[in-house]
């Protein structure tokens, strides 16, 4: 979530005449996130989510989170709703750009997740699993390991120490890419499930939000990108994977749904391919973002830390106490 597009009264016109919702009397730009622009809409007794998408968001493919987050609703996994138009249509359009809007979700987001939290996430990442196993529609994911090279290539390296990190980012791809697996249990997964996106009520995990990197991926890709996200403790700038984090991550997604021998064999390999996408699109944005965006740059450095810690394990084992 940013804000990248600066909406005005006459777009919320808009809005209240394309939607049969209680009339819009307010909005307020979010900051929290890095890929579309977010707006909190209030009427007198309601909130909406406004999202205008942005950047790597391909417009053919927005039905298919639109559709996903239906379905997901309609299955009780809680998440936010896109609202129909009058006319029956998910989208419009605002300075020229696709947009939605998805009712508002109850709750908020902890700057650092515990144990406990851990151990909630992990089963409600397997009960979404199981959901988006028996759903029909598909999108590829952009984002995958094996299409990060054009992301790669786009990234602006400066100085020698930019030269040493560039052959760094090309060795691991290259590394990373060569030892993939090759079939793994798959089917929808969220794709992008940090702290920002997990939202608590009190201290109960109340739902997810953000479905934008939503895709057909390994089951067990969710779980590296949420070792990365939820599973490193900051101290004095340093990032160290806490291991009893994802323990109860694990076992949290366990008892719900059991990971297979083959998807524990290749953990390793899809945390350091999580590392790096993130690494690779941080650096991206940390200097192509335009400075006029109202929006917090992410250090790229934490996904630096985090990918060498990754190189340093290897087994399944190496993650739990």
């Amino acid at each position: 979530m940013a804000v990248y597009t600066k909406i005005n009264q006459s777009d919320i016109d808009i809005i209240n005449n394309k939607f049969n919702i209680e009339k819009i009397l307010s909005f307020q730009g979010i900051t929290k996130g890095i890929e579309n622009t977010n707006y909190v809409l209030k009427s007198k007794n309601k909130k909406f989510i406004l999202t205008i998408f942005e950047k790597r968001v391909l417009p053919k493919e927005i039905p298919f989170f639109m559709k996903l987050m239906d379905h997901l609703n309609d299955s009780k996994i809680i998440c936010p709703r896109p609202l129909k138009t009058k006319d029956k249509n998910y989208l419009i359009k605002l300075k020229n750009k696709t947009a939605c809007i998805v009712t508002f979700l109850n709750g908020k987001d902890k700057k650092k997740v515990n144990e406990s939290d851990c151990y909630a996430i992990g089963k409600a990442i397997a009960k979404m699993h199981l959901v988006t196993k028996k759903i029909q529609f598909t999108r590829k994911n952009s984002m995958g390991v094996k299409y990060l090279k054009p992301l790669l290539q786009s990234i602006k390296f400066k100085s020698n120490k930019g030269s040493n990190l560039k052959k760094f980012l090309f060795n691991n791809f290259n590394d990373i890419k060569k030892i993939w697996p090759k079939k793994l249990p798959s089917g929808i997964i969220h794709g992008d499930l940090f702290v920002d996106n997990i939202f608590f009520n009190k201290n109960k995990l109340s739902g997810i939000i953000d479905f934008y990197f939503a895709a057909n991926d390994y089951y067990m890709y969710e779980i590296a990108i949420c070792i990365n996200a939820l599973c490193f403790d900051e101290k004095n700038k340093k990032f160290v994977i806490n291991k009893k984090k994802v323990d109860k991550l694990i076992k949290g997604y366990n008892s719900v749904k059991k990971i297979k021998l083959n998807e524990k064999n290749n953990l390793n390999i899809l945390c350091r391919g999580a590392a790096l996408r993130y690494l690779l699109t941080r650096l991206y944005d940390y200097t192509n973002t335009p400075k006029t965006a109202l929006i917090k740059i992410k250090d790229p450095n934490e996904y630096y830390q985090k990918l060498i810690t990754h190189n340093n394990l290897n087994s399944f084992k190496d993650y739990l106490i």
